[in-house]
């Protein structure tokens, strides 16, 4: 399982395969079943994840009890939450597990420590972070400039797998879309691919 972690890694190092065995022989791999939540709203995170395997979403609930979902992590994605600026350090958001999953387990109290040791973990740690910060700049942008429709088709282009792997409702939050209209872009999308297909 770890050779998707291996692979993930090749893309950040000019490391050999044995090298990178050699730097990933401790870090630790957990299982979690479906609905286990991995950080609650308002908990101080203090473990980070890369997902091996399975599906991790990332929510809010308002005060009036209304969840709005902001990501879905899935194969070969890192999952941290960054709240340092904030006072208390407390996340707004929470981690719950829509699959059952195989995830890398990180400490953050200990990342320095693993930095003293694996010199080359934090330069390649930082270029990761870099690419998940750009990406996330990019979707943001191109999130509040699109229509519903162009979300939906862009969430179809870059990520098609969630669509079976994901509650509509779920996905409808994500896009910022009621789960009906999600249903009638579903339907004109799929009608629209019918006449081309024929």
């Amino acid at each position: 399982m770890k050779d998707v972690l291996i692979q993930y890694m090749k893309r950040f190092s000019n490391l050999s395969e044995a090298e990178l065995k050699e730097l990933i022989i401790d870090i630790p791999v957990a299982t979690f079943e479906k609905g286990t939540i991995l950080l609650h709203q308002g908990e101080i995170p203090d473990k980070c994840y890369f997902v091996l395997q399975g599906c991790v979403r990332q929510y809010a609930v308002d005060e009036n009890g209304n969840e709005s979902t902001y990501n879905f992590f899935t194969e070969e994605q890192s999952i941290t939450i960054f709240n340092q600026h904030t006072t208390d350090k407390a996340s707004q958001y929470a981690l719950s597990c829509l699959e059952d999953c195989t995830l890398v387990v990180g400490d953050l109290a200990a990342e320095q420590d693993s930095y003293d040791m694996h010199p080359v973990l934090e330069a390649m740690t930082r270029k990761m972070i870099q690419e998940d910060m750009g990406a996330m700049r990019d979707e943001f942008s191109a999130f509040i400039s699109s229509t519903p429709e162009e979300r939906f088709h862009a969430l179809m282009e870059k990520r098609p797998d969630l669509i079976d792997r994901v509650p509509q409702y779920q996905l409808a939050s994500y896009l910022g879309i009621t789960p009906e209209s999600f249903s009638r872009i579903k339907k004109r999308a799929e009608a629209s691919h019918l006449k081309i297909v024929d």
